[in-house]
């Protein structure tokens, strides 16, 4: 998987398909590639690493029409040979997504004497093409992905037919374009970029046939379908580093303008009758997520258990479907997922609706396939996130969860209406609702506190690149920082580190602390602060140092702590969006002193669309 973009035009395709290629970077990807048909044949161009490796030897390359690919590995290591397209007989194709069963199929084409050039799973949908080749480029299309299993996103070419490009959809997002009369393919919007862009998402099982003179669409059967087009004014330019060293640095200053902008959208909405209807019956919620969405669904559990008084649960959506999930109609399931194609969120979320769930979408995209499948959609307006390592995009998934839990205590303290004036009407009857919905709209602010509190992360890098493994600690809504600041830290440092219940620690892994481990603290509840000493001790007494993360001043002057950041004190349900700010810029600061990438984090993709 990773990077899709495709084009039929009246120019050059090849500048076309570079610069998609070069916005959808982003995502995190090893090799690149691109085909192009100029005339009857194709000019294949591949390379390991970067789209400026591509480009080079690209330039000048002849065809109005294209396919091109960012790949990040599943099947075969990173290599040239192992870049996309592949080619086979007539056809060039790209593929996004698993094929679970290309073994079986590629064990029958090597059975009738075809030899394979890569050892990807994607090549195999090349010579299944050439199996159904009868002269019908359609056709063959149908016949060979009805032979697959598994997921795909893709783009074909054929030889003959220098005015055409075939896309499929099955699982993994893959989107149309269209503006001034030439037709773009591509997994992502940020591809399409530019003014007057129409976009046309293909669903499941639908098939798109791009031609000079228009398009159109069939499903698997062949049979012709209508779709519905939408204008979109996609960015004009790539987002810009304005001054930073790295988007990842750029995006942790953005938090406390992701943060308004979400809550704003979310309080800005009108009633929806029906919304406040589920809100009433909901007796159990489940979020579903992966990663640092998941993350973000431990610390939303905190909040809404305790504000609304309802049992929730942060499930693994990886793990989600295969466990025989209890849902039930008053079962409200949230799937929160950045890009909003996130392949375990989707089938974790798709699992919950044939149960009966009402489905909220928490995501940062508006055009996904989670927002097609939701009931109802919260969402997060952090823009474009460039870093593979989200920052910005977690903390805006905070504040629409926070703001979902509050709608739920007030849909269940009677509410009819949650919307702004709901809220606000709700708040003047209860003087705590008020407290809660003004801490909220404190946070942007708290979070540019913490940011300027945080300098101290650079010297803390310094010692940290060094140590054997790393571990974070806290309790109650402590611990959901606590793990996001570790998955923050092994991302782009790539230093082993675990995030723990603080405690957890006496339980098994005390005995993998010592001098080399370090240990890092988040207390932010006074409540439980004394609880988490006590685990903090317990490391020091076996040689760790201890860092603190707290908004407690009265610990920041400990003297047992080796170097401790103090940041702005808020309701301590929301508190994972502000102390995670100090482990972001430590995770940042720490890839730099190791000499990595923070932006490019190897072995990651931005969007993982495949299970």
């Amino acid at each position: 998987m990773c990077g899709i973009v495709g084009f039929v035009g009246r120019r050059n395709a090849a500048p076309v398909l570079l610069e998609g290629l070069r916005r959808l970077e982003y995502r995190g990807y090893d090799s690149a590639g691109l085909a192009l048909l100029d005339g009857g044949a194709f000019t294949l161009v591949r390379r390991k690493g970067r789209v400026a490796a591509l480009e080079d030897a690209a330039r000048g390359k002849a065809g109005k029409v294209g396919i091109g690919h960012t790949r990040w590995a599943t099947h075969g290591a990173p290599s040239e040979r192992n870049a996309h397209p592949h080619i086979y007989g007539k056809f060039a194709v790209v593929h996004n997504g698993i094929i679970e069963n290309y073994r079986a199929l590629k064990k029958e084409c090597e059975e009738s004497g075809e030899t394979f050039a890569s050892d990807t799973d994607s090549e195999v949908i090349a010579h299944l093409l050439a199996k159904y080749d009868e002269g019908d480029f359609l056709d063959s299309v149908r016949h060979a992905v009805a032979g697959l299993r598994g997921s795909y996103a893709l783009a074909i070419l054929c030889e003959g037919r220098p005015d055409e490009l075939i896309a499929a959809r099955k699982g993994s997002p893959l989107i149309v374009g269209e503006r001034d009369g030439e037709w773009y393919v591509a997994s992502d919007i940020p591809a399409l970029a530019g003014k007057g862009m129409k976009l046309c998402p293909l669903s499941d099982g639908e098939i798109a046939v791009l031609k000079r003179g228009g398009a159109a669409f069939f499903d698997i059967e062949g049979k012709r379908i209508e779709k519905e087009w939408a204008e979109y004014d996609t960015e004009t330019s790539a987002p810009q580093l304005c001054g930073y060293p790295h988007f990842m640095r750029k995006e942790i200053d953005e938090i406390p303008a992701s943060i308004a902008q979400t809550a704003a959208e979310f309080l800005k909405k009108p009633a929806n009758q029906s919304l406040c209807e589920v809100l009433c019956h909901t007796e159990y919620v489940q979020i579903v997520a992966c990663g640092t969405a998941y993350h973000s669904g431990l610390a939303a559990k905190c909040a809404i258990e305790a504000l609304a008084r309802i049992p929730a649960e942060a499930c693994i959506a990886s793990e989600y479907r295969y466990r025989d999930p209890v849902v039930s109609k008053s079962t409200l399931v949230v799937a929160v997922s950045q890009s909003g194609e996130t392949a375990d969120t989707l089938a974790a979320a798709r699992l919950a609706k044939e149960r009966g769930a009402y489905l909220i979408a928490v995501a940062n995209v508006p055009h996904s396939s989670l927002t097609a499948l939701a009931d109802h959609v919260i969402p997060t307006a952090a823009g474009t996130e460039i870093g593979v390592a989200a920052t910005k995009s977690y903390n805006a998934q905070l504040i629409a969860l926070y703001l979902l839990a509050l709608s739920l205590r007030a849909a269940k303290s009677g509410a009819r209406d949650v919307s702004s004036s709901g809220l606000a009407s709700q708040c003047e009857r209860d003087g705590e609702d008020a407290r809660l919905l003004e801490t909220l709209r404190a946070l942007p602010a708290l979070c540019g506190e913490a940011i300027a509190a945080s300098r101290k992360t650079k010297e803390w890098a310094r010692r940290f690149c060094s140590a054997k493994s790393i571990y974070f600690i806290g309790r109650g809504c402590d611990h959901a920082a606590a793990v996001e600041g570790s998955l923050k830290l092994k991302e782009i440092s790539y230093l082993p580190s675990e995030g723990y219940p603080a405690g957890e620690l006496k339980h098994g892994t005390l005995a993998l602390i010592g001098r080399d481990t370090p240990v890092v603290a988040v207390m932010t509840d006074r409540a439980l602060a004394e609880k988490t000493m006590n685990s903090v001790h317990e490391a020091i007494s076996r040689g760790a140092d201890a860092y603190l993360v707290t908004s407690l001043s009265e610990y920041a002057e400990r003297k047992e702590f080796a170097a401790s950041i103090l940041v702005p004190a808020c309701e301590r349900l929301f508190s994972p969006a502000v102390s995670v700010i100090p482990l972001q810029l430590l995770a940042y600061e720490t890839a730099l002193a190791c000499g990595n990438d923070p932006d490019k984090p190897r072995n990651l993709a931005k969007s993982v669309t495949v299970e």
